[in-house]
């Protein structure tokens, strides 16, 4: 919050994430969802590993990291330095409703 403050829910960026769920795990990238351009280079980067890819818009669904191409996962990261994040979701995001202009 300290470097993007004025988010819509009052909580920090997610530039990646994990989650557990029932039948298989996670990881969020939500760079990749902001970037046509890096999302296809990841995508056909995932599959000349030869691991299978179930993904869905910024998830990447695994069972075990055996499963998961962990560098190529690390590289989609990196690929987003924080100052460059940032100012890619200010861009996109609509403003705040009281100051939209009339």
């Amino acid at each position: 919050l300290a470097v993007c403050p004025d988010t819509y829910n009052g909580k920090p960026l997610m530039l990646a994430a994990l989650a557990s769920q029932k039948n298989h795990m996670a990881v969020y990238l939500t760079g990749i969802t902001m970037d046509e351009q890096a999302r296809e280079e990841f995508e056909s980067a995932y599959r000349a590993t030869g691991k299978r890819l179930d993904c869905g818009k910024s998830c990447v669904r695994f069972r075990s990291l055996d499963d998961l191409p962990l560098d190529l996962v690390g590289a989609a990261i990196a690929r987003f330095p924080l100052d460059g994040f940032v100012a890619r979701v200010g861009a996109v995001r609509s403003p705040p409703r009281g100051a939209r202009k009339k």
